[in-house]
């Protein structure tokens, strides 16, 4: 087993400030007596081959030198190899993305000689993570900050218009979106509880933030074998523009008209016809009906 560390760089990550920073983020890492192995991604997805391959090799150390896209993926290499020696890999972030929304719940600093001071010491939290099956396609996909469908996905599927604006992109993106959005038909079971008919979003959290800063989730542990989950049957843009200072310090989820709801598994069919987005760590990765259940305390990720 090596003791090395292996880093996988997203370029593109931060709009190309990942690629632009590297060379520090390298000096520093060396600076700090951290001995590893380096590769950049090269199209979307490269990540899951490039940490497959690292694993097979024996590194069971990485390092995630990018955003909330590259994290999810790091997550979904390590879950899908269903190896017996997962329990001893361990995941470091040096955020730089867009949101940095993970990061977030466990206040890692987008400063990169901080975020290496971090990894170096080592301390991990076992982290749930979320396994989503989507029926149409039959394809497991897992998450490990946040999923949604309706609205939450619409906007998702439109935000690369404003990634330019960093942070402020999802908030654009569902100010844009609301008037122009179709509600969708869904029916939602988990414990003895149905919610049927039209509603504007289902959110199904772990972590705290998403959408670039905001608290969407009204009680979201990331280690207590539940999911968080907030139901939006309707929302005006009006109440939206009142409530945006809530949207990102989590009152917003106190409103009468939002529901909040604890649950570890989840089924959601699609009634009508209508493309129906699922994002998950703010990556669209289907459309339609799922099932979604908690895998506890699955990722060691170091945090301070």
């Amino acid at each position: 087993m090596s003791t090395k560390w292996f880093v996988v760089v997203n370029p593109t990550s931060g709009n190309g400030i990942s690629k632009k920073k590297w060379p520090k983020i390298y000096k520093e890492l060396n600076h700090q007596n951290i001995e590893f192995e380096f590769a950049f991604t090269a199209y979307e997805k490269h990540s899951i081959k490039l940490i497959h391959q690292a694993i097979n090799k024996g590194y069971k150390k990485l390092i995630c030198v990018g955003g909330d896209g590259t994290i999810h993926n790091f997550v979904n290499a390590v879950l899908s190899l269903n190896s017996k020696n997962i329990s001893n890999i361990k995941i470091g972030i040096i955020p730089i993305g867009t949101g940095n929304d993970w990061v977030k719940t466990y206040h890692i600093s987008k400063n990169y000689k901080e975020a290496i001071k971090v990894i170096k010491a080592e301390k991990i939290i076992q982290q749930d993570i979320g396994k989503l099956n989507i029926k149409e396609t039959g394809k497991e996909i897992y998450f490990n900050n946040l999923a949604g469908i309706g609205f939450d996905g619409y906007v998702v599927n439109k935000v690369h218009k404003y990634k330019h604006l960093g942070f402020l992109a999802y908030l654009t993106g569902a100010l844009v979106s609301l008037t122009t959005y179709k509600k969708s038909n869904l029916e939602i079971k988990f414990n003895k509880t149905v919610l049927k008919g039209k509603a504007l979003a289902l959110l199904i959290g772990i972590c705290k933030y998403s959408g670039g800063g905001m608290q969407l989730t009204q009680n979201a542990n990331s280690t207590d074998g539940l999911f968080d989950i907030t139901y939006v049957k309707n929302i005006s843009l009006l109440t939206l523009l009142k409530n945006i200072k809530g949207l990102f310090n989590g009152k917003i989820t106190h409103l009468k008209i939002i529901k909040n709801y604890k649950s570890s598994e989840l089924k959601i069919t699609v009634l009508d016809t209508q493309d129906t987005y699922i994002q998950a760590d703010g990556e669209i990765i289907g459309s339609g009906s799922f099932s979604v259940s908690i895998v506890p305390k699955s990722i060691n990720f170091i945090v301070p």
